[in-house]
């Protein structure tokens, strides 16, 4: 049987990159040494989303998929986050997560981050792409899965259509407003989106507020996808990120310590 362990994942940056660039307007305090490997370690995770920031890492990604060998699983960046121009107007890096999975065993699929654009109510890709974007990985050699990032700001806006060309969708909450509305809110994104694989977006610090996010709220969120995933409502629980564990902030050893009590917890 799987456990719980099994089935969580980091959501892996370059290390730093949250302390500088477009990462400065969190005001995450510390530094930041830990790469996704060093910081899944310490957390005790065995799998990793490794998502483009700011560009990069740039292709071709092979010295950085030989750095996440120790990982089990791993999905690669399809599309990076907002500030990843590269990605902008169309553009992804489909044909490198392929090149990946063919050299690496342990790419299991492509991660599409920031896909939605809510101020305009369209996405960074065109339906047609996302949809040969889906069956390539989903008929290359080993069928790749397709994950996407979902939050709660893009409810009420119509992406049934982009939905339902993917495979796994990852829920987050933003702020803390977000946060506590939580089990609601990811009820209802697997209520849209029936006989996808769902992830519950763990954020270590609360990006929205830019703040620590607080023990309560850390504890609340941990009770909350440890309970979902033992009634098989949700698959497993990302953990974002490798950034904030080095930075000395509380959430990380309340995380450490609840993973290592419910780690080996089966469903």
């Amino acid at each position: 049987m799987e456990t719980l362990r099994d089935n969580l994942w980091i959501w892996g940056h370059d290390a730093g990159c949250h302390h500088r660039g477009a990462g400065l307007q969190w005001k995450i305090p510390g530094t930041n040494n830990m790469g996704p490997w060093e910081g899944a370690e310490y957390l005790g995770i065995p799998n990793c989303c490794r998502v483009i920031f700011e560009g990069n890492p740039q292709p071709p990604f092979d010295a950085e998929s030989e750095k996440l060998r120790s990982f089990n699983k791993v999905v690669w960046s399809v599309m990076g986050d907002t500030s990843s121009s590269r990605n902008n107007g169309g553009a992804d890096d489909l044909d490198e997560v392929l090149k990946q999975a063919e050299r690496f065993p342990f790419v299991t699929g492509g991660v599409l981050d920031d896909f939605f654009r809510p101020d305009n109510k369209d996405a960074r890709m065109t339906l047609e792409r996302l949809k040969e974007v889906h069956h390539a990985l989903n008929n290359a050699p080993r069928p790749l899965e397709l994950w996407l990032v979902y939050y709660a700001a893009l409810f009420g806006i119509d992406y049934d259509a982009y939905l339902k060309e993917v495979d796994v969708v990852t829920f987050w909450s933003w702020d803390s407003k977000q946060l506590a509305q939580a089990e609601q809110n990811l009820e209802k994104i697997i209520a849209m989106t029936p006989g996808k694989k769902h992830y519950a977006g763990c954020y270590l610090y609360n990006y929205g507020d830019c703040c620590p996010i607080t023990d309560e709220e850390m504890k609340f969120q941990l009770d909350l996808y440890l309970r979902l995933w033992l009634e098989k409502k949700i698959d497993g629980i990302i953990v974002c990120s490798n950034n904030i564990v080095d930075t000395g902030l509380n959430s990380v050893e309340i995380f450490r310590a609840w993973q290592q009590e419910n780690g080996s917890r089966t469903r």
